[in-house]
């Protein structure tokens, strides 16, 4: 293995161990659409889900088969006939569906039992259970049409579901529902992935598709949203295209007490751990929570701080701080948190007998600062001093005088400082001075 390589490695690791801890012992609902059990990538994503497993992740799976029966009606010569978005499913058709149904879930056994040696499944020892465990009922006749063997999700047998994922097991779920009449019905496999995130208040609900999430009209990939935001996009979507179907699960999921769900693209190799295990994720999240806030500093962010302000004070950019300072020092502070992850700053200190405010520790990471982060925080703090009475903020910077230029500051004089504050200027630095008006 090569330096770089070893190092990217390493670091990977590093960067990916507060995720690990923070899923082990959690639920996730994985959904598959049927076209994600064609692609030649099912191996090493059914490879990432044996090590989501092996991390400690209660994992529920669900799968479509949409293209799969549909290459099954074709060669029975049977004809697929909708109703309100729905396959009407009558007694021919059902048989067809079953033995489809049932390879497919098969197919998926096996291929998460594999543990050759030399491969990624090696060792694994997955145990993969499934059975009568999403209860149903009829659709019945819609709008003067029988439905027949179509059906929805009537109950989810939670505690024979979590009684599995506590032996250790991954739970496997058809999209097929059982009656207490011992009926069989063909159900919406978004539906049931939807239902069983809901109904086992799982941590995640994540959809693989062939689209890796939204975009916009630049076709740029949204990364996160809320509910209302997300379903705005409703109408924009081909109706019944998988994308939508996905969308729709996933905001109903959130707004019934599902914390995250993840609208992940099978194409992407790697997506699933991508995702799960980096800060900045894959695909598009949509969540009852921001991804990424900003919010007043607290103590528990004074090491995230540290972090982020420690290559530029070596730099000799900022003044060094200790962390006795920035504990003391924290209700000045305002972050931006991107998933747990302090990536900006900056920090107001006031002058209120001169009504002025400093303007200080403005930093996004590096790797940040594409996405117009400083300009929030500058908003955010222009706020705060207005609502402290402040009419004038000033700033100090050896080398970003030009930023704060193109922001309405202007350069100023020593002198100009309140006294309390032109007594600590450090002269050997030589920082220049500039104030904004409010």
């Amino acid at each position: 293995m090569s330096d770089s390589s070893f190092s990217q490695s390493v670091y990977w690791f590093r960067h990916a161990s507060p995720y690990i801890n923070a899923h082990r012992g959690r639920t996730f609902v994985i959904h598959l659409d049927g076209e994600a059990l064609r692609t030649s990538g099912l191996d090493e994503l059914i490879a990432d889900l044996a090590l989501l497993s092996s991390l400690g992740i209660r994992l529920v799976v669900t799968y479509g088969m949409r293209p799969q029966l549909q290459e099954s009606f074709a060669r029975h010569q049977l004809t697929w006939q909708e109703h309100q978005g729905r396959l009407i499913v009558n007694a021919e058709r059902l048989q067809v569906l079953l033995t489809c149904a049932g390879g497919l879930r098969t197919q998926l056994e096996a291929r998460l039992s594999m543990g050759l040696p030399n491969s990624p499944m090696q060792g694994a020892g997955l145990r993969v259970l499934s059975g009568n465990l999403v209860t149903a009922r009829p659709l019945g006749i819609r709008e003067g049409v029988d439905l027949h063997s179509s059906g929805e999700v009537r109950r989810i047998q939670v505690k024979s579901i979590n009684s599995l994922l506590d032996q250790g097991a991954i739970v496997l779920l058809p999209p097929l529902g059982y009656s207490a009449t011992g009926e069989t019905f063909d159900l919406d496999a978004e539906e049931v992935a939807m239902a069983t995130a809901i109904h086992l208040g799982a941590d995640k609900l994540i959809l693989f598709g062939e689209d890796g999430g939204l975009k916009n009209p630049s076709g740029e990939l949204i990364r996160d949203l809320s509910p209302d935001e997300a379903e705005s996009w409703l109408t924009s979507l081909a109706p019944q295209s998988t994308l939508q179907r996905h969308l729709q699960a996933a905001c109903s999921a959130c707004r019934r007490g599902v914390a995250r769900a993840h609208l992940l693209s099978y194409q992407r190799s790697g997506a699933l751990l991508q995702e799960l295990f980096t800060r900045d994720g894959d695909g598009t999240l949509i969540t009852q929570q921001r991804y990424e806030n900003l919010r007043q500093a607290r103590i528990e962010d004074v090491g995230g701080l540290l972090a982020l302000l420690r290559p530029l004070e070596e730099a000799g950019v900022l003044v060094r701080r200790s962390r006795e300072l920035l504990e003391a020092e924290i209700e000045r502070f305002t972050v931006i948190d991107l998933d747990g992850s302090i990536i900006a700053c900056a920090a107001l200190y006031p002058y209120p007998d001169q009504k002025q405010g400093e303007l200080a520790c403005v930093v996004v990471d590096p790797e940040y600062r594409q996405g117009q982060r400083g300009d929030r925080l500058l908003e955010s703090l222009q706020k705060q001093a207005r609502a402290l009475g402040i009419e004038q903020l000033f700033v100090l910077t050896t080398h970003t005088a030009h930023w704060f230029l193109e922001r309405g500051f202007l350069p100023a004089q020593v002198e100009q400082l309140p006294a309390a504050r032109r007594d600590l200027y450090n002269w050997q630095r030589n920082s220049r001075v500039f104030y904004k008006t409010l």
